[in-house]
């Protein structure tokens, strides 16, 4: 099958969030974040591959494309042979133990995608969202988790009423608290992680029982923060030495 009008406007459409969740899909692009979503538990909607590629998929779900087509429909500035349709899953209940991320207004897209490639990692297997953080299944956040989004439980909450009822020892990430690589850390508990510009907000850090910052070596001292998915790979590292 062939690419429509229809199909264009559709996935132009899910370049926007109210439209991804008016039909519950999502767009992932790149022949390794296809592969991994196919071998997930997340459903294929449409495939739209160019004659160079192949995969073993239904011929109803499958539509070629030339590479002009492809550009069409593509969010990336050089398209990657193929571009896939999936459905957006339903919440899975919160789970109350294990070791645990928390994003506080998180907007960048990027810095979702490796912070959830991050979670992969280190096994930490949910990570929880305010409901301001940017959308996880935007593309570029699908592009940067590279098919990590396939295997960590994502939701997205109020955070405020999270933390006042969990049971888990609360840990959030602050210049002004104790050096990490000094601090006795818990094999269970939530880690917060702030917004890019303002770090965790007021409200959080009020529910929050503590405080752990990553210490500046620089002689000068002149840098002023980390970015916030590098500051959360080391803290993982060191929850899980």
């Amino acid at each position: 099958m062939s690419l429509s009008k229809n199909h264009i406007k559709l996935i132009t459409s899910l370049q926007q969030k109210k439209y991804r969740q008016k039909h519950k899909l999502f767009i992932a692009e790149g022949i390794k974040v296809v592969e991994e979503l196919l071998k997930s538990s997340l459903v294929l909607e449409k495939l739209f591959v160019t004659n160079e590629c192949s995969f073993d998929i239904p011929v109803d779900k499958t539509f070629e494309v030339s590479d002009v087509e492809l550009k069409k429909i593509s969010q990336l500035k050089t398209p990657n042979k193929v571009l896939g349709l999936f459905q957006i899953p339903e919440q899975k209940l919160l789970k109350n133990n294990g070791l645990v991320i928390a994003l506080d207004a998180i907007n960048d897209p990027g810095n979702l995608g490796t912070i959830i490639r991050l979670c992969d990692w280190f096994g930490v297997e949910q990570l929880l969202c305010s409901k301001d953080t940017v959308d996880c299944y935007n593309a570029k956040v699908v592009q940067a988790s590279m098919g990590s989004l396939t295997r960590i439980q994502i939701n997205y909450v109020d955070l405020n009423s999270y933390l006042s009822e969990t049971k888990l020892p609360t840990f959030i990430a602050d210049m002004d608290g104790e050096n990490v690589y000094k601090s006795q850390l818990p094999k269970e508990g939530v880690l917060i992680m702030g917004n890019e510009a303002n770090g965790v907000s007021k409200e959080i850090k009020e529910l929050a029982k503590n405080v752990v910052s990553i210490p500046r070596f620089g002689v000068k001292q002149e840098t002023e923060s980390l970015n916030v998915a590098t500051a959360t790979a080391i803290l993982l590292s060191e929850f899980r030495r």
